[in-house]
């Protein structure tokens, strides 16, 4: 089932998440519903948060779909190392029509339990590095304009603003 995205001013897109615990047939259908409707999206990664579930859960596919191996199922993730420094342009499903570019480590390491509840580290390199802490800032309520300068921060939310007045947001 593809869920509706969440958009920018939504609460739950800035509020912590609770950890996953069980790893049931319920929770197997939310990471399958939670795939489909980041496919429809044409995301390369979606938290819980973005589809109105306060859940610590994301799943990412840095290949669009095309390589079955790159689907990540990233329970209750954390960050446990980071390094290096890339700045690239990024946008967010939750924050459609806008990007900018947002300095990430080059290189991270999560450790997280996949869909079965199993524990597992992964090491992840430049998209995936950032589609890491990208998900995982979802889980921590943080947005990816709240890495931008005020100035730019500002210029979004005013635009956002506007839209939302004119019934488009």
């Amino acid at each position: 089932m593809i869920h509706p995205i969440v958009k920018y001013g939504d609460p739950v897109l800035e509020t912590p998440t609770k950890r996953v615990e069980n790893f049931d047939a319920d929770f197997q259908k939310l990471v399958e519903d939670m795939f489909e409707s980041m496919y429809a999206a044409s995301g390369v990664g979606l938290a819980a948060p973005q589809i109105g579930l306060g859940l610590r859960v994301t799943v990412i596919d840095v290949s669009n779909g095309k390589n079955p191996e790159a689907k990540l199922v990233c329970a209750n993730p954390e960050i446990i190392h980071a390094e290096g420094e890339q700045r690239e342009e990024e946008g967010c499903l939750s924050v459609p029509g806008f990007r900018a570019h947002v300095a990430r480590p080059q290189y991270v390491t999560i450790r997280a339990h996949d869909v079965t509840g199993k524990e597992f580290e992964m090491r992840g390199e430049g998209l995936l590095a950032r589609a890491f802490c990208h998900e995982i800032d979802h889980l921590n309520g943080v947005l990816f304009i709240t890495h931008l300068s005020m100035l730019k921060r500002d210029m979004i939310k005013r635009k956002i603003r506007k839209l939302k007045k004119a019934g488009e947001w």
